[in-house]
């Protein structure tokens, strides 16, 4: 459990941060998000209230800043949602590292992006394999870790997942740091047998810090 006190200065910043980005919901509706095509909320803006598969369409080069206003959404790298994902919750991002969530790997493009519909951060349950197609040594997950090894987790991958409800952000490194994976129940019935399933950009089944999606 030493591990685990390493983090406790980044879950802390990362606990504060997620205070500033999460409001209470409001009762306008279940998804909304406001995206600008340049930084600090400048430029030209545009409202969404369902998924937006290319920013190109509505004559966006790429999105530089944004706001959540309602619900919990998920962004990604390329049209057509491909590449790497990142997770968006109620809040604002006034430039592409306050979404990029990660020191190692900055992307500075966001092209696409959809609500996620499972998200329940007071329900969520997945289930952790340690070998593909849900096989070896399992662990019922229910709360956020920063540290999946310090927990209790035997080594730094996770070979196969199953969301039994809500909706997940799974990272490659502790401290919820690296690339991020988003899995829901809703989609693949839940069931992730493979690290490839996890997304288009995984190359890895290294998971060591996992967290509940607020909605």
């Amino acid at each position: 459990m030493e591990e685990l006190s390493a983090f406790t200065g980044r879950e802390t910043i990362f606990a504060a941060k997620m205070a500033q980005t999460n409001p209470q919901p409001s009762q306008h509706g279940p998804w909304k998000i406001t995206v600008y095509d340049q930084e600090n909320f400048q430029g030209k803006r545009m409202e969404f209230t369902t998924s937006c598969p290319s920013v190109t369409e509505s004559s966006f080069d790429n999105v530089r800043s944004l706001r959540v206003e309602n619900g919990a959404w998920l962004g990604y790298e390329h049209t057509g949602f491909g590449g790497q994902q990142f997770i968006l919750e109620r809040g604002e991002y006034p430039r592409w590292e306050a979404w990029s969530g990660s020191n190692a790997y900055h992307v500075d493009r966001l092209m696409s992006f959809r609500p996620i519909s499972s998200a329940n951060h007071k329900e969520s349950k997945i289930t952790l394999f340690e070998k593909e197609n849900f096989m070896g040594h399992q662990w019922e997950v229910q709360d956020d870790f920063p540290s999946l090894q310090a927990m209790g987790w035997g080594n730094s991958e996770v070979g196969s997942m199953k969301v039994n409800s809500g909706g997940w952000v799974c990272y490659q490194y502790p401290g919820y740091r690296g690339f991020q994976y988003i899995l829901e129940s809703d989609h693949h019935g839940g069931d992730y047998k493979h690290w490839r399933e996890w997304g288009s950009h995984a190359q890895t089944s290294q998971i060591q810090s996992i967290r509940r999606i607020h909605q």
